[in-house]
């Protein structure tokens, strides 16, 4: 996967001008870099030439007629560009073979080496932070570094040199490490496409977190996760962890080393299993943000964060809620924009929850959720409730305050939101329903509502008594009877006078 960034001392450094444009009323040169299999691109005018050439015949003693000289007349007729092309073409090539070993800096910064080769972008880098690195720290801010940039600084603490080899007591590696040693926010913001004007692809890229020594916070984005190395090297300080469209798993991400081992367990986990390896836990982790992955399923290296207080999933491809009961801390959790249909025995798993968010998923039914006792947030908008009978497995949880139910297909009902309300009872007033504070007027329409339920439910009771007391006497008149109607039926003789008398009795009240 990884595709060596080329150094000063492991390629060779070519450079040509491939063309030139006009710009108003001068001539800008393209030049092509080449470092290994790297390449990128450079605008220069001749102005830009003859700035570099100045300081370079001051800084390095350069012959001052190495440099084409500067026409006045017929500037930017293209005989003159094209010949002028060639000799700065020349003047560049003779400067680079001049220092083979160590680039001037300001023949490093006009080829953009700073930007696009190892050295330069790890002495650029430590001459930022040996004027900056102090109001960083103590400003407490978070700081931005790219995946290239890290790529460089590993490299370079792979090479057998001095921290320090061009001579620069600014550009000095310590002082980066001095940096890292420190820093507790970090920001890793990689890129799909290639950087800049070169060809280099920072998702191909291997950089290393062990550098890193009292992370709080780390924010990683873009990014392949077999690209990134020692991310289990800040376990023993890193409270937060978030990370965005570089996942397909959580386990790469939590225990990549669990790749290397056939069976495998947290620390602390008394088991009867065979195992191969015993994994540190994340002690100190508290919040995991791995929304906007590529996430299928909740995996068991959640064993692992047992701490984790907030931890948000959305935006991936999840259709189960599984394995969150090792999550005993858990309080926060966002299953948005998920691939979810249904939540049956969810309370086994979300024991502690007090704000779930399960918004734009496919859920039809709200039946797993009546158990929930600590709820207190939920968010279920987006998704495909149809039947206002749903809310009667929510209606009962104590702690609700917050309910979201927009964009569901329930909503189109006539007097939805006092429909909702009225299965919270004599807690409808407790409830915000959809972002919106409830009306007295609502509450004075669930109150008419509640009251005809009332109404129903006793008409029912008493329908249902009846139907029970009618079977009871139907049982108690009708089950002797049959099985002693020898002994109490009438006589043949008295049947007709019996019929007569109940028809007679009828023609009197007509």
């Amino acid at each position: 996967m990884d595709a060596p960034l080329p150094t000063e001392q492991s390629a060779e450094k070519r450079v040509r001008i491939v063309g030139s444009e006009p710009v108003e009323n001068y001539t800008v040169y393209i030049i092509e870099v080449k470092v290994g299999d790297h390449s990128w691109s450079v605008k220069h005018r001749y102005s830009d030439f003859h700035e570099l050439h100045e300081k370079l015949t001051v800084e390095k003693k350069i012959d001052k007629h190495l440099l084409p000289p500067k026409k006045i007349i017929g500037k930017n007729s293209k005989s003159l560009v094209e010949k002028r092309q060639k000799e700065l073409e020349v003047y560049l090539q003779t400067l680079l073979s001049r220092f083979p070993a160590t680039t001037p800096k300001v023949l490093s910064n006009f080829l953009l080496f700073h930007l696009y080769e190892i050295n330069g972008i790890a002495a650029a880098l430590a001459e930022e932070l040996f004027h900056n690195g102090e109001q960083l720290l103590a400003a407490g801010e978070v700081f931005l570094l790219k995946p290239l940039q890290l790529y460089a600084v590993t490299q370079q603490l792979k090479l057998a040199k001095p921290t320090c080899a061009n001579g620069d007591a600014k550009a000095d590696l310590g002082h980066i490490l001095d940096f890292t040693c420190r820093l507790k926010y970090l920001k890793i913001p990689g890129m799909k496409s290639t950087v800049g004007t070169s060809n280099i692809e920072e998702q191909n890229l291997l950089f290393d977190l062990s550098i890193f020594k009292a992370l709080l916070q780390i924010e990683i984005s873009d990014c392949d996760a077999g690209q990134i190395r020692g991310l289990p090297s800040l376990k023993p300080t890193l409270a937060t962890l978030s990370i965005h469209l570089s996942a397909r798993s959580m386990k790469e991400i939590l225990v990549p080393e669990a790749s290397e081992f056939a069976q495998w367990e947290p620390e602390g986990v008394d088991t009867d299993c065979p195992v191969t390896a015993i994994i540190p836990t994340w002690k100190m982790l508290t919040t995991l943000d791995m929304s906007r992955n590529y996430i299928r399923c909740i995996d068991e290296s959640v064993k692992l964060i047992p701490e984790v207080e907030f931890l948000d999933l959305s935006h991936n491809e999840l259709s189960l809620v599984e394995n969150l009961e090792h999550l005993y801390n858990l309080v926060h959790l966002d299953l948005s924009f998920n691939k979810l249909t249904i939540l049956e025995g969810v309370h086994t798993k979300l024991g502690n929850i007090k704000t779930l968010n399960l918004s734009g998923n496919q859920l039809e039914t709200l039946s797993g959720l009546s158990k929930l006792y600590s709820l207190v947030n939920l968010d279920l908008s987006s998704n495909k409730l149809t039947q206002l009978d749903e809310i009667k497995h929510i209606g009962l949880l104590p702690c609700l305050e917050k309910l979201n139910l927009a964009n569901n297909p329930m909503c189109i009902i006539p007097d939805y939101r006092t429909k909702v309300l009225a299965q919270f009872c004599d807690r409808a007033s407790e409830v915000c329903l959809d972002a919106t504070i409830t009306t007295v007027k609502e509450l004075d329409t669930v109150e008419v509502l509640k009251a005809i339920q009332k109404a129903k439910e006793a008409k029912d009771r008493m329908i249902n008594n009846d139907k029970k007391v009618s079977d009871v006497l139907g049982q108690a008149a009708g089950g002797p009877q049959s099985s002693s109607s020898s002994l109490v039926a009438p006589s043949s003789s008295s049947s007709p006078s019996l019929s007569r008398s109940t028809c007679s009795s009828q023609g009197n009240h007509k």
